[in-house]
């Protein structure tokens, strides 16, 4: 099976006063397994049902390959749907349900028996194909309703929540199966999440939505690393945000050569950097305000939000050796709560300016099997610019 590209084409959608979807455009690739992320209420099922053809758009177009699919029934289009409660036949057995689109189109009994057995192999099910629906596990259930997609071997497979009706085990098993039988198949996943881990995982690209507005396409990891606006920055795992004001700007070379810019920011929340003992005279009496790298040339003025992850701070209780670099940003403080987790501890340092940072700090090995830094402990905390964002001061 070859998947098709699905082209979504200025598509708008109101119901009444309420807009689900304002002027969505982004082009998913042929045979990629695609991800449309947001909380509830952001559009994303409601773009999955006009993809299907269960909805109609108020404005715009969606192209499978360079075909507009919107005037075709459902039925119509090379696409099928998998939905988060299996709607399998009750009365009919595993077999009997990935038959029925089949035997719908009236296909002779020798080619149901031999495509019916191969969709069952795919989704590992064969040893349960005379057992009916209420014998099966909640995983087992949404992998027949899986292979009864795939049987008619459509072009788009559209996911809407599939795991969402799981535990938390069984949904992380299933998301690796799925993203396993992707990988055999070849067609396009369309695929209907609120859970940012879900389609980190397994995820060619991503389209992060909120209130009816496409904020950001991308891979994971130029979602999590590179965020476009605040929502993004904190609704893709944890971060440290905050509001900021460039003072300067000036262009820099990140350690592969590569042009970039160099922006100091004013961060209320932050305050100045703290004076290190290896500080010249002349260093310990400039204004030592928060750096950060930009991939544009961000105009002195202007408000944005400066992002960190807490997984790239660093937390010593000595000062940090910066080896002379200029672009280590370093403030004191004191922890408030450390949390042991296990395999990592988590850090909650007040900042002499009042701000809240989070650390992660991971456990690599046998002598880091407990957190050194303690509760109360006075801390420095540090991190690269070339690990901070500056993102839009936008709301949408």
């Amino acid at each position: 099976m070859k998947g098709s590209q699905v082209t979504i084409d200025h598509v708008s959608k109101r119901f009444g006063d309420f807009v689900a979807l304002d002027d969505i455009n982004f082009t998913i690739k042929p045979g990629e397994f695609f991800s449309l992320l947001g909380p509830s209420g952001c559009g994303k099922t409601t773009l999955l049902r006009i993809i299907a053809g269960f909805e109609f758009p108020d404005e715009g177009t969606v192209l499978f390959d360079d075909q507009n699919v919107i005037p075709l029934a459902a039925n119509k289009r090379q696409s099928n749907t998998v939905f988060q409660n299996y709607a399998l036949f009750p009365h009919l057995t595993v077999y009997e349900n990935v038959a029925f689109p089949l035997r719908l189109k009236k296909v002779a009994k020798e080619e149901i028996d031999q495509k019916v057995k191969q969709y069952l192999r795919l989704v590992q099910l064969e040893a349960h194909m005379q057992k009916k629906p209420n014998q099966l596990s909640g995983g087992q259930k949404q992998r027949v309703a899986i292979a009864r997609a795939l049987i008619n071997e459509p072009k788009v497979l559209l996911l809407d929540e599939p795991l969402s009706a799981l535990d938390a085990k069984l949904r992380a098993n299933l998301l690796l199966d799925l993203d396993a039988i992707h990988d055999k198949i070849g067609i396009t996943f369309i695929y209907v999440t609120h859970d940012q881990s879900e389609a980190l995982s397994v995820s060619d690209r991503i389209a992060v939505m909120n209130s009816g507005h496409v904020l950001q396409v991308g891979t994971p990891f130029e979602i999590y690393e590179s965020p476009a606006t605040q929502f993004v920055a904190q609704f893709i795992g944890d971060t440290n945000l905050f509001e900021a004001e460039v003072v300067e700007c000036v262009e820099h070379k990140d350690p592969n050569g590569q042009d970039d810019w160099m922006v100091t920011c004013k961060v209320p929340a932050l305050g100045k950097q703290a004076s290190l003992s290896t500080d010249t005279a002349e260093q310990q009496t400039l204004d030592k305000y928060m750096m950060v790298t930009d991939y544009e040339h961000t105009e002195p003025g202007q408000k944005v939000a400066f992002t960190i992850r807490p997984e790239k701070v660093r937390i010593t209780k000595q000062e940090p050796d910066t080896g002379g670099r200029t672009d280590i940003n370093v403030y004191k403080g004191v922890v408030e709560e450390p949390i042991y987790s296990g395999f990592q501890s988590k850090f909650y340092v007040r900042l002499e300016n009042g701000a809240l940072v989070k650390i992660f700090k991971q456990h690599t090995n046998y002598m880091e099997n407990g957190p050194a830094i303690q509760w109360k402990d006075q801390v420095y905390v540090s991190w690269s610019a070339e690990d901070a964002y500056l993102v839009e001061d936008i709301e949408k």
